[in-house]
C-alpha cells in the first residue's frame, strides 16, 4: 500500500528476482538483441517463458529500457572528462539536475560524496569544445569552481563508459 492509499510510509513490495531472472538479464546485457528463443536455449527455458519473465521485470522495473551502445567517436565526441564540481553553500541537487540537463554534452552526472559536490562525465568533440562546455558550467551563480580529469584511455575497454562493448572476437559490436 502506498502513501496515497493509507497516509502512511511508502512502503516496497519485494520483487521476486531468481536466478532465471539474473541468467536472463545477464544475457540480455550481453546482447539487448537476443531472441527469447536464444535466450531460452542458453538457459533452458521456453521462449515463451523468457518472454514472460521480461515482461514481468519490466512492469517491475527491473529492466527499465533496452538501448543501442554507441562509439561515442563515431559520433565525433573525441574528447571526454570528468569534471568535479563544487558549489557554495548546499545547492540542492535538483538545481544541479537543471543545470547539467542544459548541456547535451554531459553523459552522466552525480551528487558524490567527498570535497566535490557533483561528478560529471562530459564528452566533447575536441579541446576546445570540452573548454566552451567547461566555461558554460562554470557561468552558473552556485558554481565556485571545477577540477577537470581529461580521458587518456580507458582500461576496461568494453565498460559501458568506453561507449562500445567488444565480442570474445575481439570485435566492436
Amino acid at each position: 500500500m502506498d502513501r496515497e492509499q493509507s497516509g502512511g510510509p511508502v512502503t516496497h513490495k519485494a520483487v521476486p528476482f531468481d536466478d532465471l531472472d539474473r541468467k536472463i538479464v545477464a544475457a540480455l546485457i550481453d546482447n539487448g538483441r537476443a531472441s527469447f528463443a536464444e535466450i531460452g536455449t542458453a538457459i533452458g527455458l521456453s521462449s515463451t517463458a523468457v518472454k514472460r519473465r521480461v515482461d514481468r521485470m519490466r512492469e517491475n522495473n527491473v529492466i527499465t529500457g533496452f538501448t543501442a551502445t554507441v562509439r561515442p567517436a563515431a559520433l565525433g565526441w573525441l574528447t571526454e572528462a570528468y569534471v568535479e564540481v563544487y558549489c557554495d553553500s548546499a545547492a540542492p541537487p535538483r538545481r544541479l539536475a537543471e543545470v547539467v540537463r542544459n548541456h547535451p554534452e554531459i553523459a552522466a552526472a552525480m551528487t558524490v560524496t567527498g570535497g566535490a559536490d557533483a561528478l560529471l562525465h562530459v564528452r566533447a568533440t575536441d579541446v576546445e569544445h570540452f573548454e566552451e562546455v567547461l566555461e558554460r558550467i562554470r557561468t552558473e551563480p552556485f558554481i565556485r569552481k571545477t577540477i577537470s580529469y581529461m580521458v587518456l584511455s580507458h582500461l576496461l575497454p568494453d565498460s559501458p563508459e568506453a561507449g562500445a562493448r567488444q565480442s570474445s572476437e575481439g570485435t566492436v559490436r
